[in-house]
């Protein structure tokens, strides 16, 4: 009777660490360089074609251009530039990712989730007002961590927590981030609740946030 209740803790065990698993899961091979040419690609890795070993160059595994800064001339006044396996074919499988995101004076990046990587963000130049908002807590709450940041300061938002950058001062910024899978996702929560397709319907919405109707009408038609 012990040893099956053994068996039965360390199966609900295994089944929680498999689950608890945070990042991409470890390559098999040295690299799976991506490609579009199905006839030199003898595999098919993380929805992408592998390149033939043999073929693969050092072109693969490099890209320029993160000096150039990105335009912010747009709503919310910042840019996020990724660097993922669709510009470095060489990271297909290797489970990271990098990004560059300027922000104009006053520019915000606006809160989102990257549902499936924890980012590192350093600051290149500015200062930034950041923080992310924790998963619901027991008694119903969610805390809300913020920090300054200033030029070489580092900080970290967890996967799957709603986070944001804002540029509070006069000039522009910069930060580069890393994050923890090659493909992260992001759902930018305004767009999303207020932007969808088909929309949400305004009734779901109104309950939701306890507002009138106008209001989310309003809303909805700023997305």
């Amino acid at each position: 009777m012990k040893a099956a209740h053994f068996l039965s803790a360390l199966a609900v065990l295994a089944l929680a660490t498999s689950i608890a698993s945070a990042s991409d899961p470890s390559p098999l091979q040295d690299f799976c360089v991506a490609t579009n040419d199905p006839k030199n690609a003898p595999v098919f890795v993380n929805g992408k074609f592998c390149k033939d070993p043999k073929l693969v160059t050092a072109e693969d595994f490099f890209t320029s251009g993160l000096n150039i800064p990105g335009n912010t001339d747009n709503k919310v006044g910042s840019i996020v530039t990724a660097v993922n396996a669709d510009k470095i074919p060489g990271l297909n499988t290797l489970g990271i990712s990098l990004v560059r995101i300027d922000y104009s004076p006053y520019g915000i990046n606006p809160p989102h989730i990257h549902p499936r990587g924890t980012e590192i963000l350093v600051v290149v130049e500015g200062t930034l007002y950041v923080g992310f908002v924790t998963s619901n807590q027991p008694d119903g709450s969610n805390k809300l961590i913020t920090k300054v940041l200033n030029k070489g300061d580092v900080f970290v938002f967890p996967i799957g927590l709603i986070h944001f950058q804002l540029n509070t001062g006069h000039t522009p910024a910069v930060v580069f981030a890393g994050l923890s899978s090659q493909n992260f996702g992001v759902i930018t929560i305004a767009n999303a609740v207020f932007g969808s397709t088909p929309p949400i319907n305004p009734d779901v919405l109104t309950k939701a946030f306890q507002v009138d109707k106008n209001v989310i009408d309003y809303l909805q038609k700023q997305f």
